[in-house]
């Protein structure tokens, strides 16, 4: 009885856990939006100087970092930047591209530490009333029921063997 329960708070738990993923995938992404927003006009404005110098992109990028110690660092941390604007622009897409259920399946595209702390301290949760946010909540509580049954399963087990050995050590030996 008490591994019944336990296993219908695991799946309740695991309902109320996974039915969020669509709302929070979707806060990820808008803010994934953002930031790739704002690196895009970081990089045009950068481009649009090399371009003015009559440089491109990595000419200008060993140009600023012959300049000093500064320009040295400076050069590193726009390199830098037109990186993480490439990778996000990336994720972006395939986020954006994806279906609800197909974003689960490219979890490894939420990979941006600062944008999902970001968006997880503006998250907040709630029921969702939606086709995906109801598959998420379904296969939630069948994976919570599953996990919290087997965890009871393999904490009973070895009482279980201890009471057959009693059982079996009370019996009358034949002779």
């Amino acid at each position: 009885m008490i591994g019944r329960v336990l296993a219908l708070a695991g799946g309740l738990s695991g309902a109320a856990g996974l039915s969020q993923f669509p709302e929070y995938a979707q806060q990820y992404t808008q803010r994934l939006a953002g930031a790739v927003d704002e690196l895009t006009l970081f990089v045009e404005e950068f481009d649009r100087d090399a371009r003015s110098l009559g440089l491109g992109r990595s000419e200008a990028l060993v140009e600023l970092a012959q300049g000093g110690e500064m320009g040295a660092t400076r050069a590193k941390t726009v390199a830098e930047t037109i990186d993480r604007r490439e990778r996000l622009a990336r994720d972006l897409e395939t986020l954006r591209t994806a279906g609800p259920f197909t974003r689960a399946l490219n979890a490894r595209r939420f990979s941006d530490g600062d944008i999902a702390r970001k968006a997880w301290q503006d998250f907040r949760p709630a029921l969702p009333f939606t086709f995906e946010g109801a598959v998420f909540g379904g296969t939630g509580f069948v994976l919570g029921m599953l996990g919290m049954a087997i965890m009871v399963w393999g904490l009973r087990l070895p009482f279980r063997n201890r009471n057959r050995d009693v059982s079996d050590s009370d019996r009358p030996k034949s002779a």
